[in-house]
């Protein structure tokens, strides 16, 4: 009898230790030392959430920079459905959607003088990646500077602010967030007194 009311007492102890204490401790803590992490890496914009930089967006104007395909189900950057297409590279429906990506690229960016970065055409394994590479940025500039007239220059500039360099050379490539780099755009804009749009 001892036996089994000092394993309840344990289990009792354990459970508000592990699923009641740790987890406040835990949450409080990096609500104190990183609130902006702790509460999701949301983005505000006239004080309206329009996104987190840890989630893609899905930008259908060609007034903003794209980033990678997303193979979610049901929509695209869906976070409650994050995965991958899961074709092979033998697959033919992976090949057609290579095909469809690159004439749709080429058609909304005619102005691009290189080859179409590889992230811009391939989804990524979760469906959600927010960042693109500095090259698949660099390709979508010129429609960007055309579609907004602004120069390409100054759109370059805004490309080469919002890059993301790794911490050591060897952990990786210099990337860009999708969503920072748009709301840099629409900033740069008002500052420039430039027609909304």
């Amino acid at each position: 009898m001892n036996t089994i009311r000092s394993s309840i007492v344990v289990l009792i102890l354990l459970a508000i230790i592990t699923g009641v204490a740790y987890p406040l401790l835990v949450t409080g803590l990096a609500n104190v030392l990183f609130p902006w992490q702790a509460q999701g890496s949301l983005i505000q914009q006239e004080e309206r959430v329009i996104g987190s930089t840890l989630i893609g967006q899905n930008y259908q104007s060609d007034r903003y920079f794209f980033g990678r395909p997303s193979a979610t189900a049901d929509y695209p950057y869906n976070a409650l459905a994050s995965s991958g297409s899961n074709l092979a590279i033998s697959n033919p429906l992976l090949n057609e959607d290579f095909a469809q990506r690159s004439q749709q690229l080429r058609m909304q960016n005619p102005d691009a003088g290189q080859a179409i970065p590889v992230d811009l055409l391939t989804a990524s394994a979760s469906g959600l990646d927010p960042q693109i590479s500095v090259s698949a940025a660099l390709y979508q500039a010129p429609r960007i500077a055309k579609n907004r007239q602004i120069p390409l220059k100054a759109v370059e500039s805004l490309i080469a602010a919002q890059t993301e360099k790794p911490l050591l050379a060897f952990m990786g490539e210099p990337v860009v967030n999708v969503l920072q780099l748009n709301v840099a755009l629409d900033e740069f804009k008002q500052q420039a007194n430039l027609p909304t749009y």
